[in-house]
């Protein structure tokens, strides 16, 4: 058998047609939208590369220091033969859980979008270790999910915080997918940003070099280039703010005046006010009991959590009630 498997099982065209979807829906609705998926072309992804090793930009760091130091703790705590990513990208931070199951961990799942990205990824973690053997899948997680037939006990991975760019009635519905997902025995690792200060949530979104700036005006120069929309970055703001209420952080672009966007693909005019703004991320952080009360709605049980040193941001351990 071969080491890399590879399976698509969204259509080729999909991404055009979600992209197409997304910003008809999203720039006729008041208040105007889009997706945080958006952002992640090649130069969004490398963008947000940038961003993880900005000094304000904290939960990738935190992140790495819990799997570095509780990695072998999952694994013993798991037993996972087989370890499920979803939205894997690069699967960097994944080594460290990877290494930890080895030797008996009989197969790499990773779940991404990008079909560049899990090629990519799957090519340097069987330079490093050849035994290991990788059925990638090129699909959505949001919209549910059919795995491969590998061996189990299985230990499904959702990290980086990445849950929390969904809202609370995404969240439950995607919680209740991987709660259907797990056979006895199986667990689910989930990577949680914490709630903590204002002043450090919104320096980690709006930092002093204008990279995350940059990132988030991405968006603009994809629907420009796959859309021919006639949108300049330089017409909006970068604006990134604390909702105290929902505890989460949100990303808009603000127009800095008044403007038509012409989208000729999609039969599109849309204006924009001076100061009108437009949401392109919810960033929700989270407190234990929450994450809890979370889970246990979708019908998981916490059984372990752990944090960084300075108790930033978490990961917890899941299995089926």
């Amino acid at each position: 058998m071969s080491p890399f498997q590879l399976t698509r099982t969204l259509p080729e065209d999909a991404t055009e047609a979600d992209l197409r979807a997304d910003v008809l829906h999203g720039l006729t609705r008041t208040p105007k939208e889009l997706p945080p998926k958006w952002f992640y072309d090649a130069r969004g992804s490398e963008l947000f590369e940038e961003i993880t090793r900005l000094p304000e930009y904290y939960p990738t760091r935190a992140e790495r220091e819990i799997l570095i130091a509780r990695a072998p703790e999952i694994a013993a705590a798991t037993g996972a033969r087989t370890l499920v990513e979803l939205g894997s990208g690069s699967s960097e931070k994944t080594r460290f859980l990877i290494d930890a199951l080895l030797p008996e961990l009989a197969a790499y799942v990773p779940v991404d979008v990008s079909e560049s990205a899990l090629t990519g990824a799957a090519e340097a973690l069987l330079e490093e270790r050849p035994g290991l053997h990788i059925h990638a899948l090129v699909a959505d997680f949001t919209r549910g999910l059919a795995l491969p037939g590998t061996p189990g006990p299985r230990l499904v991975a959702f990290l980086g915080g990445t849950i929390g760019n969904l809202l609370p009635a995404e969240r439950a519905l995607f919680l209740r997918s991987v709660r259907a997902m797990l056979a006895p025995g199986d667990a689910l690792l989930l990577g949680t940003d914490l709630v903590k200060d204002e002043a450090t949530l919104v320096a980690a979104y709006d930092d002093a070099a204008g990279v995350t700036a940059a990132f988030n005006k991405n968006v603009l120069s994809v629907i420009a280039r796959d859309l021919d929309a006639d949108v300049e970055a330089d017409d909006f703001d970068h604006v990134a703010l604390w909702d105290r209420e929902r505890e989460w952080i949100e990303m808009r672009l603000r127009a800095r005046h008044a403007l038509t966007v012409k989208i000729p693909q999609l039969d599109l005019v849309v204006p924009f006010e001076a100061g009108e703004e437009m949401r392109t991320e919810v960033s929700a952080k989270f407190r234990q009991a929450g994450v809890r009360r979370e889970l246990a709605e979708a019908g998981l049980e916490l059984t372990r959590w752990w944090t960084d040193e300075e108790g930033r941001f978490a990961l917890s351990l899941a299995t089926a009630r």
